[in-house]
């Protein structure tokens, strides 16, 4: 059984991520001092190496403008 973040579907969540984060014209580092985080977290979550949870990505939400079914199509 493959685990989870190793399928299409997180692929296809980490694309959405990174194509929200894109639209807001908004750099990975800029990400990542608004988040208080280091630029390889954001990074390592773009690139499906890091997982996110609920509650991270109601942040990355509000931060995108995006409301969070976008990221879970």
């Amino acid at each position: 059984m493959k685990k989870s973040i190793h399928t299409k579907e997180h692929s296809d969540f980490t694309e959405r991520l990174r194509s929200a984060r894109l639209e807001t014209g908004l750099t990975q580092v800029q990400v990542a001092k608004k988040l208080k985080r280091p630029q390889s977290y954001i990074s390592n979550i773009e690139s499906g190496q890091q997982r996110v949870d609920v509650i991270e990505l109601q942040t990355f939400a509000k931060l995108y403008g995006k409301d969070i079914t976008f990221f879970v199509k």
